[in-house]
């Protein structure tokens, strides 16, 4: 069942767990994470970010999400991620989407808190829920160490007058992340993180969780992290199972193959999350 992810994240905040949100580019990687949820018997955030809507449109993914959604009694979400465009913002709200993603995180602080009330206050009129991003999580070429950019990680203060301001369902947090591949180790800023979940009420958000380390994102978890964005490891889970077999095998068989290592990776994921099981 489609559901938007206010109760969802508010839940795991209160259950001192996080909910993985995958990010699907095509049929299968929705099929292998689907999978995953299925055996596990968990919910589940599908992720469909701006950067992705080449591979598979806005409306593509609304309705095939809607059909899967439909055949199943595991809370679903479908989340506009990393919606840098408030008009395609605008149109995932339009086409079904329960969740949406406003990154002004790149912006000035005050055109970020504009840019973001604008789209809660169109969401909340259709129920769908909003996050945003204070702070700015970038690739791992450049943000493989926190000491060596402070002026991207959240700050305790911004974070809570964002929140304030600007009425958000969730804030995604800067802490030492990457997104992509990194370079280097993970250095997560811990003390930050347990800073800001002290002085923010709403649920808090962990981007470029691949290749964080399984210990990293446990303790991310413990200190109040409620959703944490899988991608990355996705596709190279996808890419091992195909390996050693590609040769041997058919497309149609290939196909199956990616979605069976995309099943097992989040099964993974799903454990460090420890998120709820047997819904």
């Amino acid at each position: 069942m489609l559901v938007n992810s206010k109760q969802l994240l508010l839940d795991a905040k209160r259950g001192g767990y996080a909910i993985p949100s995958t990010n699907i580019f095509n049929l299968n990687s929705l099929k292998g994470v689907l999978k995953a949820a299925e055996e596990n018997r968990s919910p589940l955030i599908i992720s469909l970010a701006e950067v992705h809507t080449e591979s598979l449109s806005i409306g593509e993914t609304a309705n095939i999400v809607n059909y899967y959604a439909n055949k199943t009694d595991l809370p679903i979400v479908l989340h506009f991620d990393h919606g840098f465009t408030p008009s395609l913002v605008k149109q995932a709200i339009n086409k079904g989407f329960t969740s949406v993603m406003i990154d002004g995180s790149s912006l000035p602080f005050d055109e970020n808190v504009k840019i973001t009330k604008e789209i809660v206050t169109l969401a909340h009129e259709k129920n769908v829920t909003v996050e945003a991003e204070i702070g700015h999580v970038g690739g791992g070429e450049s943000y493989t160490d926190p000491e060596d950019d402070h002026s991207q990680l959240t700050t305790v203060e911004e974070a809570k007058r964002f929140a304030k301001l600007t009425n958000v369902d969730s804030l995604a947090v800067s802490i030492g992340t990457a997104h992509g591949t990194y370079r280097g180790t993970p250095k997560i800023d811990f003390e930050r993180l347990s800073q800001i979940n002290q002085a923010v009420d709403i649920p808090l958000v962990l981007h470029g969780g691949s290749g964080s380390g399984s210990e990293n994102l446990r303790k991310a978890v413990e200190l109040g992290i409620c959703k944490v964005n899988i991608f990355t490891d996705l596709t190279i889970a996808a890419h091992d199972k195909l390996v050693d077999n590609f040769k041997d095998i058919n497309y149609y068989d290939a196909c199956l193959l990616a979605e069976e290592g995309i099943k097992e990776c989040l099964l993974n994921y799903y454990s460090i999350f420890k998120t709820k099981r047997g819904m």
